[in-house]
């Protein structure tokens, strides 16, 4: 079973202090307390209103630190707890001032949207408003529609507030999912590319050393002969597949000719063309390998952006590269773009020529030191 997600959410350094600011709405219950500060009501409307601040600020910065209004809400019975005392404190403050400290019906509204799923706090913010208007009709204090607007104006932003929220929680979570599968599929890839480089080349290796080992076992002087040659082998097959992981591991800088059948392979099944690679490289000489490796990548490229070319075969040898399609071929007089071009200077550069032939029906791009 999986876990849910959860991300670190930024729910506004700030906002714990703009809910403070809106206290200034209490400032009608403190005054109207402090002007009765003679008498015991006075002197408890200051206490009252003061703790019910405090709390009110309390549920914002918990809410802040716990991430209430992004993707989660506290536990029921932490909710419960600070909103009851919320509704004691205003109730307190109502009994104690009258009319004025119904001023603190907004903030518990406002708390309500806080600490509580979306429809329970609407049940909390109707029930607000309700209560509100129906205290002010029992009590003759006129027309509560003021403050009944207040509590659905304030409730409502902070509805939108926890909505946008949310929706970037949402956001951020689906980034990091995506982030992850990314990392995840340049593993696999990753992982598949060094499989092709190294698999083979290490089979072939661990043959020839079990070769030369019987070859010296035998005694035989022409046996010894071919063990060394077998021994040379060796020791070339371990220095190319040596410098192959270390250009895969050092993020593909530099092309290797196992990685470029592997990705060949890969590009032309994405082209949906018939692919036939080689399933060894290991008798390609050092000096020969990138020549090769561009080879593959240019003709390949070729195929699969120009070509519209139903099968592709790529047959590698000691001397020679060659790039095989059955597609439309080159267009009259192309002389085959950059792409060739360059790949005719890397050629010159190690005594290898390029090849291009028209085929019935297709291309043949063939390069190396037979390349005729």
């Amino acid at each position: 079973m999986s876990t849910p997600r959860t991300v670190a959410v930024p729910t506004g350094r700030y906002g714990p202090w703009f809910a403070l600011i809106w206290l200034f709405f209490l400032g009608d219950p403190l005054l109207a307390a402090w002007a009765r500060r003679d008498g015991a009501a006075g002197v408890g409307g200051l206490v009252v209103t003061v703790l019910f601040a405090s709390l009110y600020m309390l549920i914002w910065w918990q809410a802040r630190r716990e991430r209430w209004m992004a993707d989660r809400t506290p536990p029921p019975a932490q909710a419960l707890g600070l909103f009851v005392g919320l509704v004691a404190l205003c109730a307190a403050d109502v009994a104690l001032l009258g009319e004025v400290g119904m001023a603190c019906v907004v903030y518990v509204a406002i708390s309500g949207v806080l600490l509580f799923r979306p429809v329970v706090a609407a049940v909390l913010v109707v029930g607000a408003v309700v209560g509100s208007l129906g205290l002010g009709a029992l009590e003759d204090w006129g027309s509560q529609a003021g403050l009944a607007f207040a509590v659905l104006a304030g409730s409502v932003a902070i509805f939108g507030v926890r909505a946008l929220i949310s929706r970037n929680a949402q956001l951020l979570i689906a980034e990091a999912e995506n982030a992850e599968l990314a990392v995840e599929n340049e593993r696999t890839r990753f992982a598949r590319d060094l499989h092709d480089i190294l698999g083979h080349s290490l089979t072939v290796i661990t043959v020839k050393a079990e070769l030369a080992r019987r070859l010296l076992e035998s005694g035989d002087p022409a046996d010894r002969l071919r063990a060394q040659a077998e021994v040379g082998d060796l020791e070339r097959l371990g220095r190319d597949a040596l410098a192959d992981v270390r250009r895969a591991v050092e993020g593909y800088r530099e092309i290797t000719l196992p990685g470029e059948i592997a990705r060949a392979r890969t590009a032309l099944a994405a082209a949906d063309v018939e692919a036939s690679l080689p399933g060894t490289v290991d008798d390609v000489p050092s000096d020969l390998r990138d020549l090769f490796a561009w080879t593959v990548r240019e003709g390949v490229t070729n195929v699969v952006r120009h070509a519209a070319a139903r099968r592709c075969t790529v047959t590698v040898d000691a001397r020679a590269v060659e790039v095989r399609d059955d597609g439309r071929g080159l267009d009259e007089g192309s002389a085959g773009g950059h792409g060739l071009a360059g790949l005719r200077e890397r050629a010159a550069a190690v005594g290898a020529t390029v090849v291009v032939r028209s085929l019935e029906p297709g291309l043949s791009l063939r390069v190396g030191r037979d390349a005729s």
